[in-house]
């Protein structure tokens, strides 16, 4: 593994800050990401030693002293890692281009061909246990560790949690430097770190660079697992840095001046493949809990709540005063924790544990952070009426998922086309050729067939053709008939709730207000 291999630009995940979040490895084309968490870590099993005593520098040299510290006190426990991988490549044809093609055109055999990897990681145990992003080694069939030494070593794979996007590695060594963990939820935006690794090639390797914490709590989906959910790989929760990083910077660390470490670094958002000033790193206090338990129990026990869920509409926000992070429950998996303590899709959740959600994915990162078996209790808005429930959290596997009367006000429409007008919504029966053709398991509902981009709350409620409404202003819907009935009850300016079930069988609870006159 002496060979130096190629570096490969940092891949793309989807749906990211800015233009993209890149992982920061060279090696990241090659190998993959990732949610979850579960027990806490025991600070016992991890003996690092790097930390350093700092005094308040009064001096531009004794500013400097300070960094140079750190640099010679955890460059000791940063490596470099080398994954390869044999793929297939097939031969080119000869012929290709030329008028022979036609006669010629059948591709040479494949061929095997070795690919290489390159990425960071940190020693946290003296025995020889290194963390590491997921993504360096996923797939790889032969892993390489060198120190700032020059030592190599043979590395094994003890166990990976691809939610996080973090591994752990074992190489058969003894009286390794170690790294001393910090915690992350102490640091503070504007704080000085520091990021160790082996930027862009082999030759660069522990590579030091310096910045501030931009931003805490840069919470981002992970990348879908399953079908249509924003809960299907679970939630990351970034610490963001400018400390510069690059492809090849995966899985080294990110510490404070006291040379602690407060991250690891995982991703970058780039236009250009490099670094811009905006890079993310997992939380030290995560990668502690992840990394004890995989070290000492040999894999990571994750809480779920067997739902899906997604982002509430801000009609439905807007309308209902409700919490700007609220989120509707999509589907309940039947038997599960959160079923069984009696939530519904359709639910809105306001709120975990008393506090209310400013940013919907809080519900999944919060999840992930407890254990399971502990009691999560939830704030829920059912049919504009508020109530709690508590659940007792379960243990989640590999495939789960976190986984009035009153005066009428008014003449209503008495005719779709004029509902259509005056909503902004087409609807019609659904019949069953419609049925059959959304995948419906009987003709009932109401079937949205467009909607008005030009209206506003339209474009903000979230409804798109194709849905079927179920259920409005507290009425469950049948037909048309049953539809106008329930919207001649809603007075000019009130605003209603509307369910419908997704052409993905999801549910999906948005708001309207019906029109005054005056509008």
């Amino acid at each position: 593994m002496s060979t130096q291999g190629k570096v490969s630009l940092a891949i793309v995940v989807g749906g990211a800050f800015l233009g993209g979040i890149l992982f920061a490895t060279a090696g990241a084309n090659l190998f993959g990401v990732g949610d979850a968490v579960g027990t806490s870590g025991q600070a016992a099993a991890l003996d690092g030693s790097t930390q350093v005593e700092q005094s308040a520098p009064s001096t531009p040299s004794g500013f400097e002293t300070a960094f140079s510290e750190v640099a010679a006190s955890v460059n000791p426990a940063v490596v470099q890692i080398r994954a390869a991988k044999v793929v297939d490549r097939q031969r080119r044809n000869p012929f290709e281009g030329t008028p022979f093609e036609r006669f010629f055109g059948q591709r040479g055999p494949s061929e095997p061909e070795v690919r290489q990897g390159l990425g960071s990681g940190v020693v946290v145990r003296s025995d020889g246990h290194i963390v590491t992003n997921n993504h360096v080694i996923q797939d790889a069939e032969q892993l390489s560790v060198q120190t700032l030494g020059g030592e190599q070593y043979e590395a094994e794979v003890v166990g990976t949690d691809q939610y996080k996007d973090l591994a752990v590695l074992k190489v058969d060594a003894s009286d390794m430097t170690a790294i001393s963990f910090g915690s992350s939820e102490q640091i503070s935006v504007g704080q000085w770190v520091m990021a160790f690794g082996s930027p862009l090639t082999p030759q660069l390797n522990n590579s030091v660079t310096a910045g501030i914490i931009s931003a805490l709590g840069r919470l981002q989906a992970s990348p879908q697992r399953g079908r249509g959910s924003n809960q299907g790989g679970g939630v990351q929760n970034f610490i963001q840095t400018d400390a510069a990083i690059n492809p090849g910077n995966s899985g080294g660390p990110l510490v404070n001046l006291q040379g602690q470490l407060v991250g690891i670094n995982t991703a970058i958002v780039s236009r250009s493949g490099g670094n811009q000033g905006i890079g993310f790193a997992v939380p030290s206090n995560t990668v502690e809990r992840i990394a004890t338990q995989i070290i000492e129990e040999g894999d990571v026990q994750r809480a779920y709540l067997g739902i899906r869920y997604r982002k509430a509409p801000e009609t439905l926000l807007e309308n209902e005063s409700l919490p700007k992070g609220s989120a509707i429950v999509s589907q309940v998996e039947e038997g599960d924790p959160a079923s069984e303590a009696g939530l519904e899709a359709g639910d809105i959740i306001t709120g975990i544990n008393g506090t209310p959600l400013e940013n919907y994915l809080q519900l999944g990162n919060q999840i992930a952070s407890m254990r399971p078996g502990e009691e999560a209790s939830l704030q829920i808005n059912r049919d504009g009426e508020t109530r709690t429930l508590s659940v007792t959290l379960g243990a989640r596997g590999e495939s789960m998922t976190a986984s009035g009367e009153g005066d009428q006000g008014g003449e209503s429409p008495s005719s779709a086309e004029a509902l259509q007008k005056e909503l902004g919504l087409q609807l019609q029966d659904v019949t069953p050729d419609i049925a059959r053709r959304l995948g419906l398991d009987e003709a009932r509902g109401v079937v949205i067939t467009g909607v008005d981009q030009s209206s506003r709350m339209i474009r903000d409620s979230g409804l798109q053709p194709r849905q079927v409404i179920f259920k409005m202003a507290g009425e469950q819907v049948s037909d048309m008939s049953a539809f106008m009935e329930a919207y001649q009850g809603v007075k000019p300016g009130d605003a209603f709730r509307i369910a419908v079930r997704n052409p993905d069988g999801f549910v999906f609870v948005t708001s309207l207000r019906r029109p005054t006159d005056a509008e």
